[in-house]
């Protein structure tokens, strides 16, 4: 592998996880017209550890450290546990545009995590762009319509944005791991975790086992399961272990723009004009703290 394509391989799948991740909140929509969001939510992640079983005697060559153990839980716990308890709620109560546009706040997020929890600096110029980008949220919400596939979407993208504090948090305690975990064990785990800590939900009266066969919610839960906790979640995972967490957050902003493109395209989802000029002021306000920002904000512990 020569040098370029070295620097250049990190980024090349961090685009691809990107799109991938966008084109899950169409999936999960889809999902969600023929299964309970909990069964779709355990059918991708059991499908996914499916995926990894392979792996597993590899894993246990691994360099473990007792001390890990609670970054891999916080990890975890993060995302996928809590992080799909958002979203899921958020896709039941509003459109996969929306939400996608409030994943342009995750950049932000990692930073004002990694002041609070890891001291790093965060600049004024930070602050203001996270107020700009929060005030064009809550605008977006404010602005939307309620419909059919969005019978909530106030409360519903504040639920995506729960979502995102989960996927800082995991981001960072993730940066944390990969200095000695490669990252597909790193996927494994979430795989393994999220198919224990929703299995439960099945047991449930009100939820139990699917027991209908719907094709296209079907396939969407195997797409979820295998493009995107497999494949979405080792991309990022790879990219995170070669690149700065902060430079590996801010192409969430991509997610968005493939968000709102896929939604249009396979959802017929639409925006009003306040919608579009809130989602500018969003990018106005992740723009402004990105801008010309020299420092790494998450670097690796030891």
């Amino acid at each position: 592998m020569t040098e370029k394509t070295h620097r250049l391989l990190p980024i090349f799948t961090l685009i691809m996880a990107m799109l991938l991740w966008a084109s899950s909140l169409v999936a999960l929509k889809l999902a969600f017209r023929g299964y309970h969001p909990m069964q779709v939510i355990f059918g991708r992640m059991f499908i996914a550890s499916l995926c990894f079983v392979i792996f597993i005697p590899s894993f246990r060559k691994l360099n473990w450290r007792r001390r890990d153990l609670k970054y891999l839980l916080i990890m975890a716990i993060c995302e996928p546990c809590l992080y799909f308890i958002f979203e899921a709620k958020a896709l039941k109560l509003t459109t996969a545009s929306q939400a996608g546009m409030i994943t342009a706040m995750l950049p932000l997020l990692v930073a004002i995590l990694a002041w609070w929890l890891l001291k790093e600096h965060i600049s004024r110029q930070t602050l203001v762009g996270f107020t700009l980008a929060i005030l064009g949220a809550i605008w977006l919400s404010l602005a939307s319509d309620a419909s059919i596939d969005a019978p909530n979407p106030v409360f519903g993208n504040l639920c995506e944005f729960l979502a995102m504090v989960c996927a800082a948090g995991y981001t960072v305690s993730l940066k944390h791991l990969t200095s000695n975990y490669p990252p597909l064990f790193l996927t494994a785990f979430q795989a393994f975790v999220g198919s224990l800590f929703f299995l439960p939900f099945l047991l449930l009266p009100d939820i139990g086992f699917p027991t209908e066969w719907h094709n296209v919610p079907l396939l969407a839960v195997v797409y979820l399961g295998t493009f995107i906790t497999f494949g979405a979640y080792g991309c990022y995972n790879y990219s995170v272990s070669r690149l700065p967490a902060s430079q590996a957050a801010g192409y969430t902003n991509l997610v968005p723009v493939f968000s709102v493109l896929l939604g249009i395209l396979i959802l017929d989802e639409s925006l009003n004009m306040f919608q579009l000029l809130a989602c500018g002021l969003v990018f106005i306000g992740v723009g402004i703290s990105s801008w010309r920002r020299a420092t790494v904000l998450v670097q690796p512990t030891t």
